[in-house]
């Protein structure tokens, strides 16, 4: 049986099976599909590996994940570290007490919100999504995980798109981020 991961390290591996879709949302958007790496079982276990080495020592006591393939990621890395999983989800999805941000999109105005109870004053969280284009919903994120107590010790998503400046961005505000792979333009 042929590896075809044998001789790629796991960044070149992840990346070679993101499809870049052109044009969509909109004309001239080079969309960034992560869902081929959802779907082959060898691949989803050298992302989901990738995010466990990095954070098997640090010990975060809780993975929060952005709305909504960040739960996907999030939900799984937590189950990996043992510990809790918070999602943070688009402006009226959540069933009890909340707290939420508000941040500007490139066309208009988005809101993210978290339950009160989420997280504890203390407590020591990665905030992951899959992808850093502007940097709005994580720094949105990190605010709201900030009014609850929290400290985020590092943003993290497989995909940044750094030209778009999201990144800097963040990390001018500080916040360490880690990312698995990059794609330059949009």
């Amino acid at each position: 049986m042929k590896h075809e991961r044998a001789q790629t390290l796991p960044a070149e591996y992840i990346r070679s099976h993101i499809r870049t879709v052109p044009d969509w949302p909109a004309p001239g958007v080079q969309f960034r599909d992560i869902t081929p790496l959802l779907s082959n079982p060898r691949v989803f276990r050298v992302l989901i590996d990738e995010f466990v080495h990095r954070y098997f020592d640090v010990r975060p006591a809780t993975i929060a994940g952005l709305d909504a393939r960040g739960f996907i990621i999030g939900s799984v890395l937590a189950y990996e570290l043992n510990v809790g999983f918070v999602p943070i989800r688009k402006k009226g999805k959540l069933p009890y007490t909340t707290v939420e941000e508000s941040y500007e999109l490139e066309y208009g105005s988005a809101t993210v919100e978290m339950h009160t109870d989420a997280v504890k004053p203390g407590d020591r969280v990665v905030l992951i999504d899959d992808l850093i284009a502007t940097g709005g919903t994580m720094m949105a994120g990190k605010r709201l995980l900030e009014k609850l107590g929290a400290t985020v010790i590092e943003g993290a998503a497989i995909v940044d798109l750094p030209e778009l400046g999201g990144s800097a961005r963040l990390r001018d505000a500080g916040l360490p981020l880690f990312t698995l792979v990059d794609f330059g333009g949009h």
